[in-house]
């Protein structure tokens, strides 16, 4: 069900659902590309055209981040979970181990990709990748790139690029592709391959895994979340203050409706 927050659309759905649809895409091999959104992501739609347009034109917009799930419900709508993108990506690899789908890494290190890949296989050992490619490849060699994904015959594709070169790599070539089912994972890669460690479960209940990113990358993440937190909590901030207005107008409309009504 896809809803409008805070000029940004999201689709609520919980895990199992978003997993059937990227199931169903891989069998039909129908294209469906996934963006998962967190407060970020969001925040920086509103100066980015390149961002905005790539979240708008995704089939299925994730609710990623707890910030987003109880903002969510905050505004009133009906948010059941988080589906969180590196759980989502978990998921759908166990799926093509366990039916036969064959994924495409794209991004990160050649290293990390390996180092993902090896890690994979020991959890699923059926798991067949259609191909790895690292992301430093340049803007003469991406015909190469799409080349070379197309020719694999991939199921699904996987991105590992920062923005906004992974939304400009797919305004430019999501046509020529041919994957059914495309979603970026940030930096999901390095999870993998076991170079950056997960926010404990207790942590990512409350919504902290921002603050243990700061903790792990300080110099790199600290003004990065405090900016967009804090721009965050402006906007959602707003929004209530103007839903709260709408709600009183509407109050005292009703309420002169009745008045006249009576006279």
């Amino acid at each position: 069900m896809r809803e409008s927050f805070l000029g940004c659309p999201i689709d609520i759905l919980t895990m199992a659902e978003t997993v059937d649809l990227a199931r169903e895409a891989m069998r039909n091999r129908s294209r469906l590309q996934h963006v998962a959104l967190n407060v970020a992501k969001l925040v920086n739609t509103r100066r980015d055209p390149v961002l905005s347009s790539d979240v708008a034109s995704s089939d299925v917009v994730g609710i990623d981040g707890m910030g987003i799930v109880w903002a969510a419900r905050l505004v009133g709508l009906p948010v059941k979970e988080r589906v969180a993108g590196i759980d989502l990506l978990i998921g759908l690899l166990a799926v093509c181990a366990k039916e036969g789908f064959k994924p495409y890494f794209l991004g990160a290190t050649r290293e990390t990709l390996q180092r993902s890949a090896a890690q994979l296989h020991q959890q699923y050992p059926d798991l067949r990748f259609a191909g790895l490619r690292d992301g430093y490849f340049s803007p003469e060699q991406e015909a190469e790139v799409v080349s070379d994904i197309r020719n694999s015959a991939a199921d699904c594709l996987f991105i590992g690029m920062p923005t906004p070169r992974k939304e400009r790599f797919l305004a430019a070539h999501r046509d020529d592709l041919k994957v059914p089912f495309i979603m970026g994972v940030g930096g999901s890669f390095d999870v993998l391959a076991g170079q950056i460690a997960r926010a404990p479960v207790r942590m990512q209940a409350l919504g902290l895994e921002w603050l243990y990113r700061v903790y792990q990358e300080p110099g790199r993440m600290w003004w990065r979340y405090a900016r967009t937190n804090t721009l965050f909590a402006a906007i959602l901030l707003r929004a209530l203050v103007q839903q709260q207005v709408q709600v009183m107008l509407g109050q005292r409309s009703a309420h002169s409706n009745s008045t006249r009504l009576r006279g």
